[in-house]
């Protein structure tokens, strides 16, 4: 089982971080051990000083393509939720900096959080997603204000990596990144219905 993840495709994030527009998908991929479901904590690691959430679509991989067409993408995905990509911020501002790819700023155990997922057929298009801390909307977005859409994206990646059954592709996040702290109670919405729940320890 493959995650694969999309950088800077939302452009009000873009704008947040000082990045400009990509000309195509910036793909980066997390191992399994990266994987945390079910509702488990997420356990602070002791190698940042910043780590944030970024809330985004998750869709899961349905069945195994190669060189799909974006036409034809919508086939191979059929079920959708939130999650957060953890990112140690100050390691990947180090690693980039240095020019040195930043996978252990993303990548470590539990910083890829998975909600339930949900059938794609039972959205409307365009059904907005969110992310709570202790209650609060910190971010909103919503497949239209991607750079890339999803099939865009599925098109790009399996020219490069064979899709199989159950690889999930985290879409990008929208802005309002931030960091989280212990004691944090994490939520995440597609519409109205509640995916993500989790606390942070």
């Amino acid at each position: 089982m493959k995650i694969i993840a999309v950088g800077w495709n939302y452009k009000n994030h873009n704008e947040e971080m000082g990045q400009g527009m990509p000309s195509e998908p910036v793909i980066f991929l997390k191992p399994e051990t990266a994987l945390l479901k079910d509702g488990k904590p997420f356990f602070l690691p002791d190698f940042s000083q910043r780590i944030e959430y970024e809330a985004e679509l998750v869709v899961k991989v349905c069945r195994l393509g190669k060189n799909i067409a974006a036409r034809f993408a919508y086939r191979y995905y059929n079920e959708i939720t939130v999650g957060i990509d953890f990112t140690a911020r100050d390691i990947q501002q180090r690693q980039r900096e240095q020019g040195s790819p930043w996978e252990i700023a993303k990548g470590f155990d539990g910083s890829a959080v998975i909600g339930n997922f949900i059938p794609v057929s039972s959205l409307a298009p365009h059904t907005p997603f969110s992310l709570r801390v202790n209650d609060v909307i910190v971010q909103q977005g919503s497949p239209e204000n991607m750079v890339f859409s999803i099939d865009e994206i599925i098109a790009y990646v399996s020219r490069f990596f064979t899709l199989k059954i159950g690889d999930l592709i985290y879409t990008g996040t929208p802005s309002g990144v931030g960091p989280v702290k212990i004691n944090d109670h994490l939520t995440g919405y597609i519409g109205d219905e509640k995916l993500l729940d989790f606390r942070v320890k």
